[in-house]
């Protein structure tokens, strides 16, 4: 999967953009945007913030439009201040979705003001009416496509340069076909934890075409696994599952690429390798793993899957257990949504407990004795059969926010909790959750990584 520049725009963001950018009176409209740039494979873009240049002050018509430096010098400074990039952006009101004469001739004095300011690479970029975005990066003088434009929300919109006309971009595949599967082909899919639920998630992922798939898990291959982790047979016993995993995807893929982390995702190189992905899924089974990938679906504008499984069991009045219910959820969250913090997948509660349960297992016994911390849902070992329920809802999250095929809003569906034994399935939509600030947006690689000290830089002491 070859490909040198992204750009991610937040859906508010996004939103924002168009609503400055087309007023409705069919004339061009400017605006400045401040991102963050990370990567190291290949460069990503996070739009982090949006400078609207008042229309008032600007010479408008429907093809053309000049507007004041004032504006460019307050990006400038903001952007330098932060260390961010500065994409000028414009409408094109008549439809054309390519950069006109005249934007190359703008763009010729623009450019270079811009990154002499900042001394960083600027770009340009047009809107057209339905919100699609195309745009350039300037380096040395030269301008580079930015080979996709995503925007992130209830719905991820992509917008490819390859593909793409005059007349428009190229339209969205139809779900379960053919030109599904090469759309995916062009997408960097990171999963966090290779295990029950996890593995299958991982096994649709390649299976449908997905382009590069990042796996990362800390763990080894027991024979206790078996019975749940797809690929996984006697001989690997002992072997790490991102290992084992990788190769059973290399034996049936030959157009794809996996990269494997064999790691905590709690440590900065899975981090990093999990932040050059455009989408994340988790399927771990640990508060501390949820508020990482939680972190950087905001920091690094990643659309997040987040599934999970649960078989909580009651006493019998005679003695004995019986099972209470079989769940299965799946979470879908998006940059500037409400975060899985926020909708009570996981609390600070269940972050200290785990950490004591790691390093202070009796301080842990006396807090849940006395009440300070609620106890921990313990969940049942996954089943195959609930695990492939669950992840097959989740990998249709994807496939429907995407290539949309359902014939009601993907906003309504941020949480979906199915329940075998009532035979229930439960849906919430995003409105339905507090949405906190809990996460800066686009904050990229500002340290400390993830604005967590354990994950920050360690600098040598002479």
């Amino acid at each position: 999967m070859k490909r040198r520049h992204t750009l991610v725009l937040p859906q508010k963001l996004a939103d924002e953009l168009r609503a400055h950018l087309f007023p409705g009176d069919g004339l061009e409209a400017a605006a400045l945007l401040l991102c963050t740039v990370t990567g190291k494979r290949r460069s990503k873009w996070l739009g982090r913030e949006v400078i609207c240049v008042p229309h008032a002050e600007c010479t408008r018509w429907c093809d053309f439009i000049t507007w004041p430096g004032d504006y460019v010098e307050a990006a400038i400074d903001r952007a330098s201040a932060r260390g961010d990039a500065v994409i000028a952006v414009h409408s094109h009101p008549d439809g054309l979705f390519a950069f006109s004469s005249a934007d190359d001739e703008s763009d010729r004095v623009l450019m270079d003001a811009i990154r002499h300011g900042t001394g960083r690479c600027p770009g340009s970029a047009i809107m057209i009416a339905s919100g699609a975005i195309r745009a350039r990066i300037y380096e040395d003088d030269r301008a580079t496509p930015v080979d996709l434009v995503m925007k992130a929300g209830a719905d991820i919109e992509t917008w490819w340069n390859d593909g793409a006309t005059g007349s428009g971009p190229l339209k969205p595949a139809m779900a379960f076909t053919g030109e599904m599967r090469a759309s995916l082909s062009r997408l960097s899919v990171c999963v966090i934890g290779v295990s029950g639920t996890g593995s299958i998630v991982a096994e649709q992922l390649a299976r449908l075409g997905v382009g590069e798939i990042i796996l990362i898990d800390f763990d080894e291959i027991e024979e206790r696994n078996l019975n749940r982790i797809l690929n996984a047979t006697l001989a690997d016993i002992g072997a790490l599952k991102v290992e084992m995993f990788a190769d059973a995807i290399r034996r049936y893929r030959s157009d794809g690429e996996v990269i494997s982390v064999s790691g905590s995702v709690a440590t900065r190189e899975a981090v990093l390798a999990a932040s050059e992905a455009d989408i994340l899924f988790s399927s771990v089974d640990s508060a501390e793993g949820r508020h990482i990938a939680d972190r950087l679906s905001a920091y690094f504008a990643m659309p997040l899957f987040d599934v999970g499984v649960a078989i909580p069991t009651e006493p019998l009045p005679g003695g004995g257990r019986r099972i209470a219910e079989v769940y299965g959820r799946v979470d879908y969250v998006y940059p500037g949504g409400s975060s899985l913090m926020d909708r009570g997948v996981y609390d600070a509660a269940l972050l200290e407990a785990e950490y004591l349960a790691r390093m202070a297992p009796h301080a842990l016994a006396r807090k849940v004795a006395e009440g300070y911390l609620r106890g921990m849902a313990e969940e049942a070992p996954g089943v195959i059969t609930l695990n492939m329920r669950a992840a097959s809802a989740c990998v249709i999250e994807l496939i429907a926010r995407l290539f949309p095929f359902r014939e009601f809003a993907n906003e309504t569906r941020a949480r979906t909790i199915f329940m075998l034994a009532e035979g229930d399935e439960d849906v919430f939509a995003e409105s339905e959750f507090r949405n906190r600030p809990c996460f800066p947006m686009s904050d990229g690689t500002a340290e400390p990584l993830l604005g967590l000290p354990s994950l920050a830089v360690q600098r040598r002491v002479a």
